[in-house]
């Protein structure tokens, strides 16, 4: 009896002092708010909504704890400046094209897209498996901010074009809002390129004050306009085989975190990755559909447009590589990488798809 009497005290002690301790614990855990600036305007849904993904996500598993809201390009910061607002400490993270970024360094441009570069699933299989997240992130963390990946468009269309363009005759003169590392490029063949956010693109086509312009495919395009003042939709986006999208955090923000919550963010941007090639995948088929029929005319760049292109990239390619040192190490990683995944693609992937495409089921 004394000894079942000394258990059940023993036990009702236990319990209390377990229900005393668990508001202390509860109540000692920390609260965190963290803003993400975004690049992009709310109405594109699916580049715009990757941030919303990891900003839903990481609040729901810390059960309210690290509390994440996203806000929309020119809210906090201009789209262009995302990076300089992390680095800074304006804000604590953001979600931005890091080839926006070209001009500080060209290097930068290996987080998102480089001409005739790695498609979307090489992409993701040279960040998470071959590599590329710490080469990058060595290189990020000189002005003080780690990259996650976070979406991908995956191979994007050449752009809006209101006269056909047959020739390399025809890119001469040619003022196109195109980004970054692609402008370098097209500049050698006589294009005039024009770096503008999402949102100034459509007046500036309306105006004339440019020519041609590109931005993801037929489904942010159609909602963007575009169709309704150039005819020609050309194909393929060379420049952007497979775009990725990072969130970029501060770091002494991210080294501030808690273990639990550093967790949080990893897992939730591996959601908002795979979400948005999915919706894109999703919706693009439906939108060129509607785009087609209501009178674009779709074009594919000729051989000889795309082999110069292809020679003026490895000119572009050859001058960094031989004046930044960052440049060259990303390079070498990147493209040794390609070259692995294009020969194995070519014995599986690509022949199933040729086939494929050529039946019905």
């Amino acid at each position: 009896m004394q000894r079942r009497s000394f258990i059940q005290r023993a036990t009702v002690g236990a319990t209390a002092t377990a229900a005393l301790a668990a508001p202390a614990i509860i109540s000692a855990q920390p609260q965190v708010r963290w803003r993400i600036a975004s690049s992009f305007p709310k109405s594109l849904d699916t580049i715009y909504g990757a941030a919303e993904v990891v900003a839903k996500r990481v609040t729901a598993i810390t059960g309210g704890r690290f509390q994440v809201t996203v806000h929309a390009a020119g809210e906090l910061v201009p789209p262009l400046q995302v990076l300089d607002a992390v680095q800074n400490g304006t804000v604590e993270a953001g979600h931005t094209a890091m080839y926006y970024y070209f001009g500080k360094n060209p290097a930068w441009a290996f987080g998102t897209a480089v001409p005739f570069g790695l498609n979307a699933r090489q992409f993701n299989a040279w960040w998470y498996e071959g590599g590329g997240a710490r080469i990058y992130n060595e290189f990020a963390a000189k002005v003080g901010v780690t990259a996650f990946l976070c979406g991908n468009t995956g191979v994007q269309m050449g752009g809006w074009f209101r006269k056909e363009i047959k020739t390399v005759e025809d890119l001469k003169g040619l003022k196109f809002r195109v980004g970054g590392f692609a402008g370098a490029v097209l500049s050698k063949l006589g294009v005039v390129p024009q770096q503008l956010a999402a949102g100034d693109i459509y007046a500036s086509l309306e105006k004339g004050t440019i020519d041609a312009a590109e931005w993801v495919g037929p489904y942010d395009d159609e909602k963007l306009g575009f169709n309704k003042v150039a005819k020609f939709y050309y194909t393929p986006g060379w420049w952007e085989g497979g775009p990725a999208l990072h969130s970029i955090v501060n770091n002494k923000a991210w080294e501030a975190l808690p273990a639990e919550f550093k967790e949080a963010w990893t897992a939730a941007n591996y959601e908002g990755n795979a979400t948005m090639t999915a919706r894109y995948d999703s919706l693009n088929p439906n939108a060129l559909r509607r785009l087609l029929a209501g009178g674009t005319q779709l074009r594919a760049f000729s051989k000889p447009v795309l082999d110069a292109s292809l020679n003026a990239a490895k000119e572009v390619y050859a001058d960094f590589n031989a004046k930044n040192e960052d440049f060259k190490k990303l390079y070498d990683s990147y493209f040794s990488f390609q070259r692995e995944q294009i020969q194995w693609n070519s014995v599986a992937e690509h022949r199933f798809d040729q086939y494929i495409k050529d039946v019905k089921l």
